[in-house]
């Protein structure tokens, strides 16, 4: 079973390598990286081709932001299984392939948990997410899976289609609730880290964008749930990131 990993860049030189190296250390053999540059004016193109690896294929021109790279990747992509690692995060140990292809054996969706650290080096932890079981009502309950974590069957692609680029910040949350919510997937959670996210990117950067986040999540639970004006997954989706940091002991 083919994995294929999509990394969308964008000067992305002092992070990169890290990401690639987490890829290349898989032990799962039949996978594939096909980074989607957005036409980088740094060194991110020079150190992807130093690797000169034929697992790695490369993708750069000028393009409308992440979520606009990330649907040029589904249409490029050639494996049974597509997912993404963002350009300044990495795979947590090199087991991760395997256990996602063991897992999509007899599943649709798999997804597992994420570790938010401050960087590649130390990997000092600053918040732990934890996938937890999908239910029926879990999006309207606060709940999503880490989107670095999350892998799909190709025929999920097809369904489920491109990632609406009208949500600036959240469109991977979309994506998911309409992959998990509106169909009727084969949905697996793997109770093990899957990737670590380095803070500072574009979902992480302070309490605006936090809120206006949670504003376009809202709007496609409207659009997709007929969710209220204001439902419980506005406030719980706080608590939920509060009690994640908490489970750190700070």
């Amino acid at each position: 079973m083919k994995i294929s990993v999509v990394t969308a860049s964008y000067n992305s030189e002092a992070t990169i390598g890290h990401t690639i190296e987490s890829f290349l250390a898989q032990n799962h053999r039949e996978k594939e990286m096909l980074v989607i540059d957005g036409a980088s004016s740094d060194g991110t193109l020079r150190i992807v081709e130093s690797f000169q690896s034929d697992e790695i294929r490369v993708f750069s021109e000028k393009d409308a932001g992440v979520y606009d790279a990330m649907n040029k990747g589904l249409r490029l992509f050639e494996g049974d299984v597509v997912g993404f690692l963002n350009s300044d995060d990495t795979f947590h140990d090199s087991s991760t392939l395997a256990h996602i292809a063991a897992g999509v054996s007899d599943s649709d969706i798999v997804y597992g948990d994420l570790n938010m650290v401050t960087d590649h080096l130390s990997k000092r932890i600053v918040r732990k997410w934890r996938g937890g079981k999908f239910g029926r009502y879990s999006f309207q309950l606060g709940w999503v899976p880490p989107h670095p974590t999350f892998y799909v069957r190709r025929e999920v692609i097809r369904k489920v289609g491109d990632y609406d680029l009208s949500y600036k910040t959240t469109a991977d949350y979309d994506y998911m609730l309409r992959a998990m919510a509106l169909n009727d997937f084969r949905v697996r959670y793997l109770p093990r880290v899957i990737a670590d996210f380095q803070m500072g990117g574009i979902s992480t950067q302070g309490l605006g964008v936090t809120i206006r986040g949670n504003l376009e999540c809202l709007r496609s639970r409207r659009t997709h749930l007929n969710a209220p004006p204001i439902d419980a997954a506005f406030f719980l989706r706080f608590a939920r990131r509060i009690l994640q940091i908490r489970q750190l002991g700070w």
